[in-house]
């Protein structure tokens, strides 16, 4: 009996895992990005009038 389905299904689930959590990263970095560029522009305006 050989042990190597355990071993793959392991290191998929680790690889999916870290596939997961970087995309969730870039996806929130992304909106972080879009949202400091909405409050610079809004504070922008502010200081103009």
């Amino acid at each position: 009996m050989t042990h190597l389905p355990y071993i793959a299904a392991s290191y998929g689930l680790v690889l999916g895992s870290v596939l997961i959590l970087s995309l969730q990263a870039v996806l929130r970095l992304r909106s972080a990005r879009r949202r400091l560029a909405m409050l610079e522009t809004t504070r922008q305006r502010r200081t103009a009038s």
